[in-house]
């Protein structure tokens, strides 16, 4: 077990109750408390003597009670949340990776997955055998949803209450690792989304131990993690040492925080930014690349802004924006927050200046949102974003993806915005093939009163949208999770394996052009027409041609073409050229729905 440095294994923080013992393999240990609140074993010799036993099931009694509680930081619940935890070496696994040096986020392509629907079997060994297949779409990381552990054998992993122990049915700390090892054998990077904003509604025993929420504040999730009042150092230190963990014992290379716009912290050095500075010195230390990326709804460049320069230094953070311009742009669908992306111009503002909303009037918040992002010291890269993901899907009443409600053309025009664009782009599984299994909500909580209020506040969250609540799958149904899982027999049907070749020969133009990872604002330029649905994008000279419209459309290249790189719909016509300078390009009719890619003239042409 690995536990903080200056106490001794068996430890535990707990201010709150008055006693406090080990109940280990049946015995009872007496434990001691600290001023600072931590207890320790009485006899320090009795935690040598436990952990030299291969395993250890074990937990702690509250102030003379007769259940043990888990260990806060307990890395392996065999038996579910409520039941004992046992010891786990970190250390014994053998890894394979040291060959492995890291990779920067920039220029990435991340492919973000949900273990327990990404296979039929739903484990980490079962998800190893698909690595080929991300490895032939160009992806450099692969992004896991949340794995720690909750009550019930399913679910998408926001309800986590063991942030340090990892879900037994997806093949629990061992398994990981292995996963881990085998994405580095294989070339990739691996992302943990972590969640440390709220903790799940059942098996949450943290606040018997000590004041870890914040119950003065409280958000979407219920109450708030106790980030800036008394006693919130060691609840602080909680969520960095949970970082490290991650980071160092399962060497993984970055962290997906979960929306950190519900943190609440007053302090004058905010978590992320404590976070931060601790990912920063433990890439130093070991040698490689750690990134940390924010979900975040808001608008701020000061998440991604150096430390240095006031900001918190992340890497950088989800960008909303870019999701909902691209998916107005494809489907026409403007209900909700969706309605002020309702134009080619919040679409090419979005492309060359990162956010729509900067200071800009929000009509779904009824508010202005947002801030500028200074795109003269701000690479593009740090936004990392997407047309398809799990909040964006799962969220929607029928948990419909992209392909349920846009014709083939149009999902091929939001693949080459989102990996061709000067972004850093995101892959939701089975979206490159254009799946047609929906991903939906699906809970598994054993209690029939968490069930029945989880299933009501879905139905709430759909009326504000005014999307039909007969939709919504009840998220309790065992076939909502089953529905959610991948069809490995569809990447090569007709249609979703021409869509998986375009996303391939997208990923290989992605890593061949240099034009495409040179992600400076400066180098981007946006020409569109509103009335005949026609957007070019211009990268340091390659030119992305979109024709969103359903009939042909002439589209003016800003450059002079140096020839077709990648077509979607059949090979463009092109007439002379537009103007008389010398740059000037020529006119190419797209067919309707379609995309295509030029390289621009150099002077040998």
């Amino acid at each position: 077990m690995t536990q903080r440095n200056e106490h001794s294994h068996f430890a535990v923080w707990a201010p709150k109750p008055e006693t406090v013992s080990l109940f280990a393999n049946g015995a009872n240990y007496p434990m001691h408390r600290a001023e600072d609140g931590w207890w320790t074993l009485d006899d320090p010799k009795t935690a040598n003597q436990l952990l030299a036993l291969p395993e250890v099931d074990y937990g702690y009694l509250l102030d003379g009670a007769s259940d043990p509680l888990p260990d806060p930081r307990s890395r392996r619940q065999p038996a579910g949340v409520h039941e004992p935890s046992r010891t786990f070496d970190a250390d014994a696994f053998h890894w394979t990776d040291s060959a492995w040096l890291g990779r920067d986020l920039a220029g990435g392509l991340i492919y973000e997955l949900h273990i327990g629907t990404f296979t039929p079997d739903g484990t980490f060994d079962a998800a190893i055998d698909k690595l080929p297949h991300l490895k032939s779409l160009g992806v450099d990381f692969v992004e896991l949803l949340p794995v720690n552990a909750f009550n019930g054998t399913h679910n998408w992993g926001y309800d986590g209450v063991l942030w340090y122990a990892v879900h037994e049915q997806y093949g629990g700390p061992e398994g990981y690792q292995r996963f881990v090892d085998a994405c580095h054998r294989n070339g990739l990077g691996v992302i943990q989304d972590v969640v440390y904003n709220h903790l799940g509604p059942s098996g949450n025993y943290l606040p018997n131990f000590g004041p870890y929420l914040h119950t003065a504040a409280v958000n979407t999730w219920g109450d708030s993690v106790n980030l800036d009042g008394p006693d919130s150092d060691e609840v602080r230190t909680y969520i960095v040492d949970n970082a490290l963990m991650w980071l160092r014992d399962y060497h993984v290379d970055g962290l997906r925080l979960d929306a950190v716009h519900a943190l609440v912290d007053s302090r004058a050095v905010h978590i992320l930014e404590e976070l931060a500075t601790a990912a920063d010195e433990l890439s130093t230390q070991l040698g490689r690349p750690l990134s940390l990326i924010a979900e975040s709804d808001l608008n701020n460049p000061r998440l991604f802004t150096p430390r240095a320069s006031g900001g918190y230094g992340l890497a950088g953070q989800w960008s909303d924006d870019f999701h909902h311009a691209v998916h107005v742009a494809v489907s026409g669908e403007t209900a909700g927050y969706y309605a002020d992306f309702d134009s080619l111009a919040a679409l090419g503002k979005v492309l060359t200046r990162g956010f729509f909303h900067d200071n800009t009037y929000s009509s779904f918040r009824r508010r202005h949102h947002g801030r500028q992002i200074d795109t003269v010291h701000t690479p593009a890269w740090r936004l990392v974003v997407c047309t398809q993901n799990h909040d964006q899907i799962g969220n929607r009443a029928a948990g419909d993806r992209l392909s349920a409600m846009v014709d083939p053309g149009g999902l091929a025009i939001a693949a080459t915005l989102n990996l061709l664009g000067p972004f850093t782009p995101m892959l939701f599984m089975g979206e490159e093939w254009g799946a047609s299994t929906p991903w939906q909500f699906f809970t598994s909580h054993p209690e029939p009163e968490l069930g029945e209020a989880t299933a009501l506040g879905r139905l709430r969250e759909f009326a504000e949208m005014g999307w039909d609540e007969s939709l919504v799958p009840n998220p309790q149904d065992e076939s909502t999770f089953t529905n959610s899982k991948l069809n490995w027999d569809e990447p090569t049907a007709d249609g979703h394996a021409r869509l998986l070749e375009l996303y391939r020969q997208l990923g290989k133009l992605r890593k061949e052009l240099p034009e495409l990872r040179d992600q400076r604002f400066s180098t981007l330029d946006v020409r569109f027409d509103e009335d005949e649905r026609w957007l070019v994008l211009c990268r340091d000279g390659v030119q992305i041609a979109l024709n969103f419209g359903t009939g042909p459309a002439r589209v003016p290249l800003p450059l002079a073409s140096g020839g077709l790189l990648l077509a979607t719909a059949g090979e463009p016509a092109e007439t002379a050229a537009e103007g008389d300078g010398p740059d000037a390009g020529p006119l190419v009719t797209l067919p309707g729905r379609s995309a295509a890619v030029f390289a621009a003239s150099t002077a040998d042409d």
